[in-house]
């Protein structure tokens, strides 16, 4: 797909092709693609009005999803002179009450990342005022709506969804002919709101939010979503009935929206999930093995016992006739699944090797375990990484960020107080008292001075430690990168920079793995798994040519957030019930971590609890499809860099 490419511009059949689908949708490889893309059309939009020395009327969304259609924006007025001084903007929704000033304020965000950087006219900006009393709002969202009508209507409505289904901050519930008012937010959108607030109770209850039939008359929407964690919502929204419990659904009626997706936030789409049941399928190993899970799934059967009949009657004729029985093809797949199957993730020394996953030699491996986080590793693979290190392989565990942001300033405050009552007036490293100040006076949205992140990391950074010796790691084979990219005491990170590929490249050629395991779990909320695997993919592409990376598998892991698909795991790597206790207590360490998680998502459950919940879910899986019954499953992809 090219930056030229048109959303408009719907393929003769691509509903016959689609026809699970009401509303029309673009699938891109990843949001860098697709939000280029999208500035693209915004970009000719822009023009276009230019060229008729006319207004160009955007309205305009906030949030994590078009963060990157905003940067291309940037770039194409600073660097390609695209000029936004006819344009007139339009913004969906603001929380209430909020200032202006505030660092959580959609005003706050949409200067931050397009306004102070382009030359759109300031008296040509318009963002629902989240400091108008209580008593004018009513007559301000009126005047809002009329201001939209009096500048023509919007010729282009740039989207969001949340999981809730909302569009704007247009709730569950919300009216098709619903204008611009306030609204109660709902307990989900808080939810997810709450790690940019530093918890639930500090997100506003309310909200100023552009209606549902103010949306339905731009002349273009586009829809972004973006990752996994919106993927059941997108499958509502697009093959669902129209209905106000998600009102995203309304846009079926607009004849002109187009929903521009990732391949995770597509994910559930039928065409992609079960293609087969679309159109007719060129069935490789990869959407086989995906088949045949999914039918075992469907007729609650085992491999081994799926039939001819079972095969027909749901959508897979084709492959029946291709494979000549399901007898061979459920012993192919049965076989494929229990090769997967290994106690040996650093290879089974002295062995025939060639069907398990890893290499038997060299029996000793050198071993990186990437973590983003101060706690991933134990999270995600804590019974491996035992695994790995009682097999008697040189593993090195390797922290990426020191997870500063995400202790709370009560479990600072305690800290501090513990030192600065232990040290007494010997402040000679730290000025604990300072600390202890900053902290009991700290302002709302006030960033953390650096001598209280740094305290923040330590308390990471000594939980790290903490766990590690539990499982059994030597302190000399723990190292704590602090990436650059994570150090800016706010949620929002920078970008992965030049340093930061530098660091990660010098611990692998210092350390020459044999194996390198890193996050593959890229549904984190602010994205610092995904920077943290794409600084190991840059650093790995830089250094391939040297001899010691030859011979080196990268494998992905997840865990906190999502798990692999049983037929996209290369590695299952079993749990004893004692195991499983040993990566519960490991986790347990990060005691900060514990009760209160401050990024939790979408998931309410506490890291030991989930990972634990999916590790089991895990082993259940691989039973019911006629394998070997265990406690709890790690898994692993292979991924070939």
């Amino acid at each position: 797909m090219t930056a030229t490419r048109n959303l408009n511009y719907v393929a003769p059949g691509k509903y016959e092709t689609t026809r699970f689908e009401k509303i029309h949708s673009e699938i891109f490889k990843n949001s860098i693609e697709a939000s280029k893309i999208v500035a693209q059309e915004i970009k000719t939009l822009i023009q276009s009005k230019q060229a008729e020395n006319k207004k160009c009327i955007l309205g305009l969304a906030t949030g994590s999803s078009p963060i990157r259609v905003y940067d291309e924006l940037v770039r194409l007025h600073k660097d390609e002179g695209l000029s936004f001084n006819n344009v007139v903007t339009f913004n969906l929704d603001e929380y209430y009450p909020m200032t202006k000033e505030n660092n959580q304020s959609y005003h706050y965000f949409m200067h931050q990342h397009l306004f102070n950087h382009i030359d759109i006219k300031p008296e040509n900006i318009n963002i629902p005022d989240g400091t108008v009393a209580i008593e004018d709002l009513n007559q301000y969202c009126v005047d809002y709506e009329l201001k939209i009508k009096n500048a023509g209507g919007l010729d282009f409505q740039l989207l969001g969804i949340g999981r809730t289904g909302h569009v704007g901050f247009n709730e569950p519930g919300s009216h098709v002919n619903s204008g611009t008012r306030l609204i109660t937010l709902d307990h989900i959108t808080k939810v997810d709101a709450s790690s940019d607030f530093n918890g639930i109770s500090n997100v506003p209850k309310r909200a100023i939010t552009m209606g549902v039939s103010t949306i339905l008359r731009s002349k273009r929407i586009v829809l972004l979503a973006w990752g996994q964690n919106k993927a059941d919502i997108i499958k509502r929204t697009i093959q669902g009935d129209i209905s106000a419990e998600i009102p995203a659904t309304f846009l079926q009626n607009h004849d002109n929206t187009t929903f521009v997706l990732d391949q995770s936030a597509a994910s559930e789409l039928t065409r992609l999930k079960t293609p087969w049941l679309v159109e007719e399928c060129v069935w490789t190993e990869e959407l086989k093995s995906k088949a045949i899970v999914w039918l075992c799934k469907k007729t609650k059967q085992s491999i081994l016992k799926l039939t001819d009949r079972d095969y027909n009657n749901n959508g897979m004729s084709d492959l029946l006739a291709q494979e000549g029985s399901a007898y061979d093809m459920n012993i192919n797949m049965f076989n494929k699944l229990q090769h997967t199957i290994t106690g040996w993730p650093g290879g089974k020394p002295n062995t025939d090797d060639s069907n398990r996953p890893e290499r038997a030699e060299p029996a000793k491996k050198n071993v990186i375990l990437f973590s983003p986080h101060p706690d991933d590793d134990v999270i995600s693979m804590g019974g491996t990484f035992s695994k790995l290190i009682k097999q008697g392989h040189n593993v090195h565990v390797v922290y990426q960020t020191s997870g500063n942001i995400a202790v709370t300033d009560d479990e600072a405050l305690k800290f501090a107080e513990v030192c600065n009552d232990f040290i007494g007036e010997d402040t000679s490293k730290i000025d604990f008292k300072e600390i202890i100040h900053f902290l009991n006076n700290k302002k709302e949205n006030q960033i953390d001075s650096v001598e209280v992140r740094k305290l923040k990391g330590l308390i990471r950074r000594r939980e790290s430690y903490g766990a590690t010796r539990y499982i059994g790691l030597k302190d000399e084979n723990i190292h704590f990168l602090d990436l650059p990219f994570y150090e800016t005491g706010q949620i929002k990170k920078n970008p992965l920079g030049p340093e930061d590929i530098t660091i990660v490249m010098d611990i692998i050629e210092k350390i020459k793995p044999h194996q390198v395991f890193a996050a593959g779990d890229l549904a984190d909320p602010h994205g610092t798994h995904e920077v943290c695997l794409n600084a190991v993919f840059a650093a790995m592409a830089v250094l391939k040519t040297k001899l010691f990376l030859a011979d080196c598998w990268l494998w992905l892991y997840r865990g906190a957030w999502h798990e692999w698909d049983i037929d996209e795991i290369d590695m299952a790597v079993p749990l004893s019930p004692d195991e499983v206790l040993l990566k519960r207590n490991a986790i347990l360490y990060h005691q900060s971590q514990k009760d209160r998680v401050m990024f939790q998502g979408s998931d309410s459950r506490e890291f030991w609890v989930r990972a634990e919940d999916r590790n089991k879910n895990t082993a259940k899986i691989y039973d019911d499809l006629g394998l070997a019954e265990y406690e709890a499953i790690e898994a692993f992809k292979r991924f070939d860099y």
